[in-house]
């Protein structure tokens, strides 16, 4: 029955391939976003740290890198903490031209936020020059946690965590292609929501949709999921109530459209309060499709938005469970909510894996863990079927 927590054992013809182990100096360490993957087989992402030990924060900022199809990893920038920003956290987008697009947490404008900056948008050429887009001053919002959608027009879309307005509850913006923000909605903190973690995406007709990481109007302020249209107005397509089988709490990653709903991830609640995968139809109904129980299953998605195949099946991660060394799962839910782990992290292979996985043609994982590996600071690996 979807929702129980229903569990087979890891189907045992996967096999993870470590890709890469950072060593945590110059080429990064901690890598916490999702990774992209072009046509040519090379993997794009950023450590949340790491990099350039002169980073102007005291400590190394992050990077950016790209990791080709044989495991060789090539750092595309060092971020420095001034103008270029420090710690990203969001995926980076790759446009046809090659040029990646991503957010950093901070820096930027030292006015903002104690000294520390607000943070930035920033473009970052194949020839590995960086251009900083904007520089968040607070009112137009602060921390920027999310990936950035893309449209034909070379515009961006994306959230901050924090800033907006008196809430301090973060905004939904856009940048044209000339670097030019509108700040498209400000969250108040209220039914609303409050806090989105994670970007938007986009529909064709030009309607975004994202979570917010709490707020609401039920218990706790859980979270919601949220529609902006093209003039600004907000829906609240879903409030989360941290409330057993009823519900998750706390969505962290966003949501991925597949036929006409909506599937993501809570990194709390449900039957045992350690997170679930859902289902939202386009009318708001919402079907909790698992509950994680904390065990060998595992538990906590964080940032972990699910990835899908033509069959229907969901590719996630979770942060911690597993085994007792507790470093996390992939996972294969089927669409009878029936869980299916693919593997179960032991710490030499990776730790904490917390941004999900992507998924090629050939039906091939990739992702990332936050710690473990070779050097303990974390791994990009390969899940062949």
């Amino acid at each position: 029955m979807p929702g129980l927590g229903v569990v087979s054992p890891a189907a045992q013809a996967q096999t993870l391939t470590v890709l890469y182990s950072f060593k945590g100096g110059t080429d990064g360490y901690l890598p916490a976003s999702p990774l992209i993957r072009d046509s040519a087989g090379n993997l794009y992402g950023v450590t949340f740290r790491g990099g350039d030990s002169n980073c102007d924060r005291g400590s190394s900022c992050g990077v950016a890198f790209k990791i080709d199809a044989s495991g060789k990893e090539t750092v595309l920038h060092r971020f420095t903490g001034k103008a270029d920003g420090a710690y990203p956290i969001g995926s980076v987008t790759l446009d046809s031209s090659g040029n990646l697009y991503g957010a950093t947490n901070s820096g930027g404008d030292r006015s903002c936020d104690q000294g520390y900056g607000c943070g930035t948008v920033f473009k970052l050429d194949a020839t590995g020059k960086l251009t900083t887009l904007h520089t968040f001053t607070g009112t137009d919002g602060a921390s920027p946690n999310g990936g950035l959608t893309l449209d034909t027009g070379g515009n961006l879309y994306g959230t901050t965590f924090a800033g907006g307005s008196a809430s301090n509850g973060g905004v939904v913006f856009k940048l044209d292609a000339a670097g030019n923000e509108t700040v498209l909605y400000r969250f108040t903190g209220k039914a609303d929501g409050k806090n989105p973690l994670a970007g938007v995406i986009q529909d064709t007709a030009g309607n975004l949709f994202g979570t917010t990481y709490q707020g609401g109007t039920r218990y706790f302020g859980s979270g919601t999921v949220f529609k902006l249209n093209s003039t600004g107005q907000q829906t609240v397509l879903h409030t989360f109530v941290s409330n057993g089988l009823l519900d998750g709490a706390y969505p962290y990653a966003g949501v991925v459209p597949y036929g006409e709903d909506f599937y993501g991830t809570t990194s709390s609640g449900g039957v045992s309060e350690y997170g679930t995968v859902f289902r939202l139809d386009k009318a708001g109904n919402e079907t909790v499709l698992y509950s994680f129980l904390g065990g060998t299953d595992g538990r906590y998605p964080q940032n972990s938005p699910v990835v899908y195949d033509a069959a229907g099946n969901l590719y996630g991660t979770t942060e911690n469970g597993g085994d007792s060394n507790d470093d996390g799962t992939v996972f294969m839910l089927d669409n009878t909510g029936k869980e299916t782990l693919l593997h179960t992290f032991n710490g030499t292979d990776g730790s904490r894996p917390m941004a999900g996985v992507i998924r090629d043609a050939a039906g091939n994982l990739y992702g990332s863990t936050y710690q473990g590996g070779a050097f303990g600071y974390g791994t990009v690996f390969e899940i062949t079927p």
